[in-house]
C-alpha cells in the first residue's frame, strides 16, 4: 500500500462516514469546476482590438463586416473595433499600444513597430485635370495650384512628388481639399489639377467621373507620374503601377492608354509581440471572411498576402508567414509535451482516486498489526474476567476482529495471513477455557467453604 492510501485510511478512520462522503464530494466538485474553467479559458476566442478609420467611413464598416463574419464562422480570434479618424491616427494607436492591430497605409504614420498580416486594399495616385486642360504632364503644372484630397493623409506622397520633380522650384503649390470641395475648386479655377489617392473601385471612380460632364467629346485628363519606377526604388512604400486603359470610361476609352502612376497598400498590421499561433489563426479566418463579404464589399477583392520576403518594406508577422508558407506547427508538434505528460497525469489521478476510495471505506479495524494488537488486548481482558458473561462478550469481540480482517484481506496484500490469526485465536480460546476452569474451581471451593461453615 502506498503512502497516499495509508494516509487516506488514517485520516478516514478518524472521521464519520457522512463527513468522508461530503469531503470527497466537495473535492470532486472543486476538481470538476477547475477543469471546466481551464477548458473554457483555453477554448474561448482571443479578442484583439483593431484601430481603423477613413475619410469616407468605409474602412470601419469593412472591418466591422469582417469581424461579424469571424463570429458567424466561430473563428478562434475575434476583433474589437477602435474607430479613428484615418490611417495616421490608426498608426499612432498601434505605436502607442492603444490597439493590438491597425488598418494603416504603407506611407502614413509611424510603422516602425508594425508587422503586416494582410493587404486589405491598394490605393492608386490619380492626378486629374479637367477636360480640355493644357496640363498633360508634370512639367505642365509649373506655377499652378494642385488640390489634394485628404491633404493630411497624403503629405508623404506630395513630398515625394515635390522632391522627384522639383515642383517647389517650379512654384507649384498644393492645397488640401475635402471631397465635396473639389468640383467648386475646379469651377472657380482655384486649382488646375487634383490629386486623389484611392482604390480603383466603382465607388471611388464614380466620384471622379461625377466631377465632370459626361459626354463623348469631353474627358478628364489623367497626368502620368513617369518617374514612378525611380520613386518606388527610393521610397519602398510605393510601387509603380499602370492605370489600365478605359478605367474611367470604356467607349471611347478614358484614359486612351495605360497611365503610369504610384500605388500604395492598405495593410492590416499587428504588433510583433502578438502570439504567432493567434496571428496565424487570425490570418486564416480573415482569408475566409473576406470571401464571405465580397458581394457586399467588392473592394475586398484586392485582399491578398503581403510581401513575405525577408527584405520586404513592411515585414510580415511570423504568424501570418506561417499561414502563407504552410509552415504552421502541426497538432502533434504543438501538443507533444501534453501528450507525453498526459499518461503521467492520469496515473497521478488514478492514485488519488484509489486514495479517495480507501478514505471512504476507512473506519473498520486496521488490516495489519492493529488487528493482532486487538487480539493481544483481549488476552489481557480474559485474564482479569470475573465471570463467564465477560468471557462470552470477549468471544464476540474476537469474532468481530476476525470478520473485519477477512473483509479487507482480498483488497490488501499486506493483511495478516490466516495461520497467524488462527494461532492468535486458538491461544485466546485456550485462555478463555483456562479462565472458565479457574472461575469454576474458585466457585466450587467457595461453595465447599460455605458448607463447611454451616
Amino acid at each position: 500500500m502506498d503512502d497516499l492510501s495509508k494516509f487516506s485510511i488514517d485520516a478516514g478512520s478518524r472521521l464519520p462516514a457522512w463527513l468522508r462522503v461530503v469531503a470527497v464530494a466537495v473535492l470532486i466538485a472543486l476538481a470538476t469546476g477547475a477543469g471546466l474553467f481551464a477548458y473554457r479559458w483555453y477554448a474561448q476566442p482571443v479578442t484583439l482590438s483593431i484601430a481603423v478609420g477613413s475619410l469616407d467611413g468605409d474602412a470601419p464598416k469593412i472591418v466591422s463586416a469582417l469581424a461579424s463574419r469571424l463570429v458567424v464562422n466561430n473563428a478562434p480570434v475575434r476583433l474589437r473595433i477602435v474607430e479613428t479618424s484615418g490611417p495616421l491616427e490608426s498608426a499612432s494607436a498601434l505605436s502607442s499600444e492603444k490597439a493590438d492591430l491597425a488598418v494603416v497605409r504603407g506611407d502614413v504614420g509611424d510603422l516602425s513597430q508594425a508587422q503586416a498580416i494582410v493587404v486589405l486594399a491598394e490605393a492608386v495616385a490619380m492626378l486629374v485635370a479637367p477636360p480640355g486642360s493644357s496640363v498633360t504632364d508634370m512639367a505642365g503644372l509649373k506655377r499652378t495650384t494642385v488640390g489634394v484630397v485628404a491633404g493630411d493623409t497624403n503629405q508623404k506622397i506630395v513630398s515625394v512628388l515635390i522632391n522627384s520633380y522639383g515642383l517647389d522650384r517650379a512654384n507649384v503649390t498644393f492645397k488640401s481639399l475635402a471631397p465635396d470641395e473639389v468640383r467648386r475648386a475646379f469651377e472657380s479655377k482655384q486649382v488646375r489639377a487634383v490629386l486623389f489617392v484611392m482604390p480603383l473601385s466603382d465607388k471611388y471612380l464614380s466620384l471622379v467621373r461625377g466631377l465632370f460632364p459626361q459626354n463623348t467629346k469631353t474627358a478628364p485628363v489623367l497626368i502620368p507620374i513617369e518617374n514612378a519606377g525611380a520613386i518606388a526604388e527610393k521610397e519602398r512604400a510605393y510601387e509603380s503601377f499602370d492605370i489600365p486603359k478605359g478605367t474611367l470610361r470604356g467607349s471611347p476609352p478614358v484614359p486612351d492608354d495605360d497611365v503610369t502612376t504610384l500605388r500604395v497598400a492598405y495593410y492590416i498590421v499587428g504588433k510583433k509581440s502578438l502570439d504567432n499561433d493567434v496571428i496565424a489563426d487570425l490570418t486564416k479566418a480573415l482569408a475566409t471572411a473576406h470571401r464571405d463579404i465580397l458581394p457586399a464589399w467588392p473592394i475586398v477583392a484586392q485582399f491578398k498576402a503581403p510581401d513575405t520576403d525577408p527584405g520586404a518594406y513592411l515585414p510580415v508577422h511570423a504568424g501570418a508567414a506561417e499561414y502563407y508558407n504552410g509552415t504552421q506547427v502541426s497538432f502533434l508538434d504543438k501538443w507533444s509535451n501534453v501528450i507525453f505528460l498526459a499518461p503521467m497525469a492520469l496515473g497521478a489521478l488514478a492514485s488519488i482516486a484509489v486514495a479517495l476510495w480507501q478514505f471512504l471505506r476507512a473506519g473498520g479495524p486496521r488490516p495489519t498489526e492493529p488487528a493482532l494488537d486487538a487480539l493481544y488486548a483481549l488476552g489481557r481482558k480474559i485474564r482479569t474476567a470475573n465471570n463467564e458473561a465477560e468471557l462470552s462478550e470477549i468471544e464476540t469481540q474476537i469474532d468481530n476482529v476476525l470478520r473485519a480482517q477477512r473483509a479487507v484481506a482480498d483488497r490488501d496484500e499486506n493483511t495478516l495471513d490466516a495461520a497467524t490469526l488462527n494461532v492468535a485465536a486458538h491461544r485466546l480460546e485456550n485462555l478463555i477455557h483456562d479462565r472458565k476452569a479457574a472461575l469454576s474451581a474458585a466457585h466450587s471451593e467457595g461453595m465447599r467453604a460455605q458448607d463447611a461453615g454451616e
